[in-house]
């Protein structure tokens, strides 16, 4: 039956059509996630989140994966600008079957150095609803969480020292600027993805970046 299901879900018409398109079910075995994830291994259309036993598969739509793109690029400007070790992890498949938890974040960046798993993920948000991501990138041992939601960052930095008091957000506080990037004003990068002509938003942002710095 979920097989069925899903089946028809990923080769609806309206996925075709390019909008946003959340699918989501429970009871499912992580055996049937890894297979899913095989099976769907070249496919771009979809991203697939799991935990305890929560699957959702979500379609991106146009609008979602242009600011996903834009985000990108601006940081690549930012790192390059600043002179910031990075190592660019994109949208690789994050998972840990013990902790049975996985996802594909939008963007991901390793700082400093490489590491297995990314200290930075970012997600976009078109549509609410869905699986608790950052309990996801808590499992999955991500330190920063970045959601790009009503025109705007929202920082989260996980504490492990004081899980208890930020248990409600799986133990990462609402920040409100990064520490893995502490020199990076969001508000501007911000205007920068939000800007009507990509060209021009990545011209002025180097720019920006390139004016006397404050620190």
């Amino acid at each position: 039956m979920l097989a069925s299901k899903l089946e028809t879900f990923l080769n609806s018409e309206e996925n075709l059509q390019g909008s946003e398109v959340r699918y989501i079910t429970d009871k499912v075995s992580w055996q049937y996630y890894e297979t899913l994830l095989t099976q769907l291994e070249d496919s771009l259309e979809f991203r697939l989140t799991y935990l305890d036993g929560i699957l959702e598969v979500m379609s991106p739509s146009r609008n979602h994966e242009s600011i996903k793109t834009r985000i990108g690029d601006l940081l690549l400007i930012y790192f390059l600008e600043t002179d910031t070790e990075y190592y660019p992890t994109g949208s690789m498949t994050l998972r840990n079957p013990e902790q049975r938890g996985g996802t594909e974040p939008d963007e991901s960046y390793c700082i400093g150095i490489n590491k297995e798993i990314p200290d930075l993920a970012i997600e976009v948000v078109i549509t609410s609803g869905g699986i608790n991501r950052l309990e996801v990138y808590q499992r999955l041992g991500v330190r920063e969480v970045w959601f790009w939601q009503n025109n705007q960052f929202l920082v989260y930095h996980f504490r492990s020292e004081n899980f208890a008091q930020f248990q409600q957000t799986s133990g990462y506080e609402l920040i409100n600027s990064s520490e893995l990037l502490p020199h990076l004003d969001l508000a501007v990068l911000a205007e920068s993805v939000q800007h009507p002509n990509p060209l021009m938003a990545a011209k002025t942002f180097r720019q920006t970046l390139n004016q006397p710095k404050k620190w």
